[in-house]
């Protein structure tokens, strides 16, 4: 199977993980799970346990919630699948460890930074990347100043890796729409 570039996107429990994990449990071979959550609270505790439980023994798990492009590159690539889940609180953590002065400009460029480096490490390796977001720019104008800046950002992210993207799906209620 050819390499690609797969961009799930979709709201809060949309099903685009759920979508990853069964494509790769049809075509993946050796799979390598890159998770960017961090567990602060017993609720996000509970899901990471969870969300590991539901997964295959077999599959490879790397944890990156910070640095994850480097943390990728590290690994021995030789996997057909990589799904990294999810780009959204990729972005919360670019997010906060920006100075509170941090202009849209400036988080808009740390966003695409970070995307850089991911899209980089993927043009290096040989598998195929599940890659997962969340659309939030189809709700309400965020109150605050923070939840504009993430919104944005994550817009921008989202907007690049689309562009790079061999196949871009939305899901909506667990259905895939095909963008791409």
């Amino acid at each position: 199977m050819a390499r690609r570039l797969i961009f799930l996107l979709g709201g809060a429990r949309s099903g685009k993980s759920r979508y990853a994990e069964e494509w790769a449990r049809q075509h993946g071979g050796n799979v390598l799970f890159v998770a960017t959550a961090e567990a602060h609270d017993d609720d996000m505790r509970g899901r990471i346990a969870n969300h590991r439980a539901a997964r295959p023994t077999d599959w490879h798990t790397l944890e990156a919630p910070r640095d994850t492009a480097r943390h990728i590159a590290s690994c021995d690539l030789l996997y057909e699948t990589l799904i990294l889940d999810c780009i959204t609180l990729l972005t919360s953590r670019v997010l906060l460890g920006l100075p509170e002065s941090a202009t849209q400009r400036q988080a808009n460029a740390a966003i695409l930074r970070e995307v850089e480096r991911l899209l980089d490490v993927y043009a290096r390796s040989d598998a195929t990347w599940l890659v997962v977001s969340n659309e939030v720019g189809m709700g309400v104008v965020p109150p605050t100043r923070l939840g504009v800046l993430f919104r944005d950002m994550l817009g921008r992210a989202n907007q690049r890796i689309a562009a790079q993207a061999d196949e871009v799906l939305l899901l909506v209620a667990g259905i895939p729409w095909r963008l791409k």
